[in-house]
């Protein structure tokens, strides 16, 4: 029998090979949000993994939505144009079968940030730092910048610049798109409490914070009805009074509504009062709470580095798919190596065959 982990899964009628994800990671490397020489190698590398859902970086829809000077963008021709390049050369080299996806997002009151092996943190005066916004005018962190609070009008611009994102990726031509609900940035500003101290129709109680991701996952439900939907949220604050589990399901609920076809189940970031906990699998119980509340497919993601454990995690119901990030970026043929340990067939690309039979001497030692 397939170990569970490499069974297909169909989410929204685009089917996927086995249930491993790419988790988005930032690179820090595009050129005023276009897609780099960087990228074309990390891509192409990811498409070579074993994955069968390739979800890109975080992309944000406005030049003032990313976290730093080297963020991703679908704002400008250029950016399309240069995603496009990288995307096609990826798909030669993929998995049979494989997705891919971008992350659309906005960064709200976390943009203007430097790069995080420059420092992180806000942007200095002479560092070409720009102006942020969000949902309320309150500062992530002392000596952080005060955000603009967004008005009406420009609540309603930025719904419109991620359904003119979404356009730029379907004519990209990706296949799906991700929501980035998590982390702190500007739709999460939005959910959590901590952030949102609107007294309009966008803040108060959980119907309207949750009311901007709401219109956005419906703004580009129609403007790319042909891609997949999907949305990443931040479970929880893990901060007393902050967002939690039964919003998240609640919000879940609303998305599934909107078309939404998985939620990727993260957590944190938005507070530096958090308390975080750590260690293999800390929130794949976030996933299975999402799961069975709002009946709906979910990815498990954070410190999942092993087959086995991966593959438990989709065998006993807990999600329906695994998000790896830094396992990746340390074993960047990981799908292989869990194909061998799971006692799956392993589908390298035909010029990097002649190393299967070195990973299966590899795991039979292990």
């Amino acid at each position: 029998m397939t170990a569970p982990l490499f069974q297909p899964i169909t989410l929204d009628r685009l089917a996927f090979p086995n249930r491993i994800a790419v988790a988005p990671m930032c690179q820090y490397s595009a050129d005023d949000g276009s897609a780099s020489d960087w990228h074309l190698f990390h891509w192409m590398n990811l498409a070579m993994s074993g994955a069968g859902m390739i979800t890109v970086e975080m992309t944000n829809v406005e030049r003032r939505g990313r976290i730093s000077h080297g963020c991703m963008g679908l704002y400008s021709d250029r950016n399309e144009a240069a995603a496009r390049r990288v995307l096609d050369a990826a798909r030669r080299v993929a998995l049979p079968g494989a997705k891919f996806g971008v992350q659309l997002a906005h960064a709200g009151r976390k943009a203007s940030n430097q790069r995080p092996w420059e420092g992180g943190g806000p942007l200095g005066p002479n560092q070409d730092p720009w102006p942020v916004v969000s949902a309320s005018a309150i500062a992530y962190d002392e000596g952080w910048q005060v955000p603009h609070a967004l008005t009406e009008e420009e609540v309603q611009q930025v719904i419109r610049h991620f359904a003119e994102a979404a356009q730029r990726a379907e004519r990209a031509g990706f296949d799906f798109i991700e929501l980035h609900g998590a982390h702190g940035y500007l739709i999460f500003q939005f959910l959590s409490p901590l952030s949102n101290h609107r007294t309009d129709r966008w803040g108060g109680p959980l119907e309207n914070r949750m009311r901007f991701a709401v219109e956005v996952a419906r703004a580009v439900k129609r403007a790319a009805p042909r891609l997949m939907l999907g949305a990443r949220l931040s479970v929880t604050d893990w901060v007393e009074g902050g967002f939690d589990v039964p919003e998240a399901v609640e919000v879940a609920k609303a998305l599934k509504a909107e078309g939404v076809a998985y939620i990727c189940c993260s957590s944190g970031g938005n507070s530096p009062r958090q308390k975080l906990p750590s260690g293999p699998g800390y929130q794949v119980h976030l996933a299975e709470a999402v799961r069975k509340g709002a009946g709906m497919p979910t990815r498990a993601v954070g410190l999942i580095t092993e087959p086995a454990q991966a593959d438990a995690i989709v065998a006993e119901g807990r999600a329906d798919m695994v998000a790896l990030g830094r396992a990746l970026l340390a074993d960047p043929r990981w799908g292989w190596r869990a194909a061998v340990a799971l006692g799956a067939t392993p589908h390298p690309a035909p010029q990097f065959a002649r190393a299967a039979p070195t990973m299966e001497h590899w795991a039979r030692q292990a």
